[in-house]
């Protein structure tokens, strides 16, 4: 046994589920560079993209076409779903302190 050792307690949030909504991959079609194609995404990431593709003042496709451009060989699924986690990873870093 270990003396003075204190036992941590969890955060409130270590009740909650870690997901708050039932896990829905959804196809949509679009048209990026001239060519249709069909990408599935969870809903999670389509209403996020939605959200972002509306922020910029530009349809989901144009957004999408954006993070095509600059995907190179990721598949584009997951070049978009890492595309949404780190805006909204840098959206929810703290700002920098004055110093």
């Amino acid at each position: 046994m270990v003396t003075g050792a204190r036992r941590r307690r969890p955060p409130a949030t270590m009740n909650e589920p870690l997901i708050s909504q039932p896990i829905r991959i959804v196809k949509h079609s679009l048209v990026i560079a001239g060519h249709r194609t069909s990408i599935s995404l969870e809903d999670i990431f389509w209403n996020a993209l939605r959200d972002m593709a509306a922020a910029r003042e530009q349809s989901i496709a144009g957004l999408v076409a954006d993070i095509d451009e600059g995907r190179g060989e990721a598949n584009l699924s997951s070049a978009i779903r890492v595309f949404v986690f780190e805006a909204t990873r840098r959206s929810a870093a703290p700002a920098p302190k004055d110093q």
